[in-house]
């Protein structure tokens, strides 16, 4: 009986190991056929909404309103990567969109939050442990974003080490971007469909599904069976909690996933808020690894857009985790909305409402006209 169990385990990762795979070149395809569909796009909805992102603030919420609709920050960043290797929009365009998709990608953490909301104390640890994502995220582009429209340090640093990757090219000239394997089979679909808005709709729900299909299938064969023993191992010491945020959601592909996981760990008391919190930033610096793939064999202003977010995210852990006292803000907010909420739940469903829709969008209406 049992090496029938061990055969089926087997059989079960070596399945999933093969959907990966599928996903892996499902996704490489997608951002090719979004990369060249992009390019021969030209309809007044794209023109006008890319016209509008030259306006870093309301780039920064097309960005996060794009991803709290999505659910996921891996699907607008890469889909971003393919936009700027197209030529569409400008590395200093797509930056602030990447700092918003960050904001964005925090609202599941948030809403399964609201799992626990006819449970008064479990909601209270929940909505606390939801809401830290956002508050670091926020926090990060409060600091970084002022700094970056003024001096640029984000895209200076990242079209230097671009240049590592493509010693021999001028970014300064026009946007160059390299043939995918895929490449056949992209302009294959191009032609056949002949309209470019219907191809790149097409292009982003693949880029989803692919996403989709590569977190479901590494996080039934590596995070399910690893997080068993989370309180143990994981949660230890603050740089180990840090250093498996990082290697889970890069697996995963999905910072959502992670961390969403720990929020019911948080809500049934099995860890701490302060313990989870540099898994959660850790998590910030896994999710980047998307955008790297998407970058591969695409323009150096896709892969200096890459480096940008690791950047972004390796710099805003850096500072909050490595300033103690910086560290302690965002715990003490997402404690403060925490009690707040169990003391009236209009707190936790306006906080959701407002941050990632209300605003948002007002914002961009009326910076639009």
């Amino acid at each position: 009986m049992e090496s029938w169990d061990l055969e089926q385990k087997k059989e079960a990762k070596w399945k999933s190991y093969a959907i990966g795979l599928v996903a892996l070149l499902l996704f490489i395809f997608a951002i090719d056929l979004l990369t060249v569909s992009m390019g021969d796009l030209n309809s007044k909805v794209a023109t006008d909404l890319f016209s509008a992102t030259k306006n870093p603030f309301i780039s920064l919420f097309i960005g996060l309103l794009m991803t709290a609709l999505l659910q996921s920050s891996s699907t607008v960043t890469a889909s971003v990567v393919a936009v700027v290797a197209a030529g569409t929009i400008s590395l200093e365009q797509a930056v602030p969109l990447v700092m918003g998709a960050n904001i964005g990608t925090t609202l599941t953490s948030t809403l399964v939050s609201f799992s626990y909301i006819m449970k008064k104390k479990q909601f209270k640890r929940a909505l606390s442990a939801g809401i830290i994502h956002d508050i670091f995220n926020i926090f990060t582009v409060i600091i970084l974003l002022p700094l970056e429209l003024y001096f640029k340090p984000l895209t200076k640093s990242a079209l230097y080490f671009a240049h590592w990757f493509a010693p021999n090219e001028d970014f300064s000239g026009p946007v160059v971007y390299h043939s995918l394997f895929t490449r056949p089979l992209t302009n294959w679909l191009v032609e056949s469909i002949g309209i470019p808005f219907l191809t790149t709709i097409l292009a982003v729900f693949l880029v989803f599904a692919a996403i989709k299909l590569l977190a479901t299938s590494i996080y039934k064969t590596f995070v399910v069976q690893s997080f068993q023993d989370i309180n143990k191992v994981i949660f230890k010491n603050s740089s180990l909690a840090f250093f498996y945020g990082t290697f889970f959601t890069a697996a995963v592909q999905s910072s959502t996933v992670t961390t969403s996981l720990i929020v019911p760990l948080v809500a049934t008391k099995k860890v701490s808020l302060k313990k989870v919190f540099p898994f959660i930033v850790g998590a910030n610096i896994g999710t980047t690894i998307t955008a790297a793939i998407a970058a591969l064999y695409k323009s150096e202003a896709a892969i200096a857009l890459a480096i940008v977010h690791f950047l972004f995210n390796t710099i805003g852990a850096i500072l909050i985790l490595g300033i103690p006292r910086f560290r302690e803000v965002p715990i003490r907010l997402a404690n403060f909305m925490g009690k707040k909420s169990v003391k009236s739940r209009i707190w936790g469903f306006a906080y959701l409402l407002l941050m990632f829709f209300i605003i948002p969008f007002l914002l961009i209406y009326f910076s639009s006209d």
